[in-house]
């Protein structure tokens, strides 16, 4: 029949174009210069297949989110509840690809919340391109991109952290001297060597410290925990 024909044409066409896409960066913008500009400088730059996407439903529609090596959501001139809106709408269909947002927007908070939300990178168009390709490969690799600009006012909180100074003594002492080195970028088996305790025992601390924090990852603790130590107060 003729519908059995459309159908047969339609997931013709959306196998064909996953397909297309099976290893390729994917870039989503309803701006067309923008989508250009962008997939051209990193074809330059990157050996895999560039596919450019107006909307985050075509990237579903089309199967990409499952094929790509990265999507890379680039959002400029939207508001932070636009691009929060947006973020929510492609993390939850991005678990086997990893996803990073490339924003105009450098503000702190909304930073933490995007990493929050199952994306592996926050790029700040204050970056240069090539370092924003830097960071893309890192994230292809298995890694996450923080922008410095979200840890800035860790960097420059004193060290030597004592219990008290976090939120009126809600964590024990080990768990402060915990925070404070995830504060400074550690990870577990450096702060393991030289707090003296085991590994294991470190990563129960920083899941009970994730617990209080309310805080889904490592980013949000660095930065909720220098929040407490300027007297900030945080919503429960």
């Amino acid at each position: 029949s003729n519908e059995d024909t459309l159908n047969n044409g339609a997931s013709a066409f959306h196998n064909r174009r996953a397909e297309e896409t099976k290893g390729a960066i994917v870039i989503i913008n309803s701006h067309s210069i923008v989508l250009d500009c962008l997939a051209q400088a990193i074809r330059l730059r990157l050996p895999q297949p560039v596919v450019c996407v107006p909307s985050i439903d075509q990237v579903m529609l089309g199967g990409q989110s499952t094929r790509a090596s990265l999507i890379v959501l680039c959002q400029l001139g939207l508001s932070r509840s636009e691009v929060i809106r947006q973020v929510e709408d492609l993390s939850g269909h991005v678990k086997d690809c990893p996803a990073v947002v490339l924003s105009d927007k450098e503000d702190p908070d909304l930073i933490v919340e995007v990493l929050g939300k199952s994306m592996r990178g926050y790029i700040p168009t204050s970056l240069s391109l090539d370092v924003a390709i830097q960071a893309m490969q890192l994230v292809q690799a298995g890694g996450v991109f923080v922008p410095a600009s979200s840890l800035i006012a860790a960097q420059r909180t004193p060290r030597g952290t004592t219990a008290n100074q976090y939120g009126n003594g809600i964590f024990t002492a080990r768990q402060a001297a915990v925070v404070d080195a995830l504060r400074r970028g550690k990870a577990n088996k450096i702060i393991a060597y030289e707090l003296n305790m085991k590994e294991s025992t470190v990563k129960v601390h920083v899941r009970n410290i994730m617990k209080k924090l309310r805080a889904t990852n490592r980013t949000q603790v660095a930065y909720i925990a220098n929040r407490l130590i300027n007297g900030e107060e945080i919503a429960n």
